[in-house]
């Protein structure tokens, strides 16, 4: 594991390795921070702020679909922007990524700016973020510059780290694919790759991709996770202390992802040179 990791560790500074963060990173944030860290968590705080049937009350998509059809989209909006309002410091892992200047594309899915916070002192960034047709139609994303203002999709050409948010993000814009409609509008086009900006499907190609607090236990998140990392690398990493479910062993093989069984805390430790090698820990 100690190879694995101090070759990840050297593709991420020369911009060989794409990090893709999942909700479970909240979790370096502490017990006590205040941001969904999991769909549990978030469609919970949905059904405190709208009633749905008892049926949904575990499902993200569709309570945030039922709220939309009978609340209006801009309930599920308000909703979203509240549960990641907020305000919390980058984690240990955010630092240590927005401090790689050789790296060319970071994905983030899930909604809150935790990334964002990180690379605000830089200048030479962007993010291009997926908004729901609900709200633009025609439009599959839009892009903001380091300052959060809108820009034109071209200009991620330039930047020289491209932060991706497939699912939105609360910041700058509040735009967010949360319910059963947002999703079937993408899933409709995304195996021919429409949805997903061409910079990104440039700067993804033959690179490896690392999952961060990952899980792949439902077909939506391994949906976007093959589609994402399509033409890429035909090696890539996980990041799982958990005993994979039978879903997600068979995705992990299908995709040849290895999975390195280390707590995300210390992963990111050992990455950023913080900590002893696990086998030098573990002896």
């Amino acid at each position: 594991m100690d190879t694995a990791i101090a070759a990840l560790r050297a593709g991420l500074a020369q911009g060989r390795v794409v990090p893709y963060l999942g909700p479970g990173v909240l979790a370096l944030a502490g017990a006590d921070c205040p941001l969904p860290a999991t769909p549990k968590a978030l469609v919970k705080h949905l059904t405190a702020k709208a009633s749905v049937p008892h049926k949904l009350h575990g499902n993200l998509t569709g309570a945030a679909q039922f709220i939309e059809n009978f609340k209006h989209r801009k309930t599920v909006a308000t909703a979203m922007r509240e549960a990641f309002s907020p305000a919390v410091e980058p984690t240990a892992l955010h630092a240590y990524l927005a401090s790689l200047p050789a790296l060319p594309l970071l994905v983030h899915a899930w909604y809150d700016d935790l990334p964002q916070r990180a690379l605000a002192g830089r200048c030479d960034w962007g993010a291009v973020q997926g908004v729901s047709q609900a709200e633009h139609s025609g439009a599959w994303c839009h892009a903001f510059d380091a300052a959060g203002n809108l820009a034109p999709i071209e200009a991620a050409a330039d930047w020289a780290t491209l932060l991706y948010q497939p699912l939105g993000s609360v910041a700058p814009a509040g735009n967010f694919l949360v319910s059963d409609s947002d999703f079937v509008e993408v899933l409709t086009e995304i195996d021919i790759q429409t949805p997903i900006p061409a910079e990104v499907q440039r700067r993804r190609a033959g690179r490896q991709f690392l999952f961060l607090g990952c899980r792949f236990d439902d077909q939506l998140t391994r949906t976007f996770a093959r589609q994402v990392m399509k033409r890429s690398s035909d090696q890539h990493y996980a990041v799982l202390p958990e005993t994979p479910s039978r879903n997600e062993a068979r995705f992990l093989e299908q995709q040849n992802i290895e999975v390195l069984a280390l707590p995300l805390g210390r992963f990111t430790a050992v990455l950023a040179g913080q900590a002893t090698p696990v086998r030098a820990a573990a002896g």
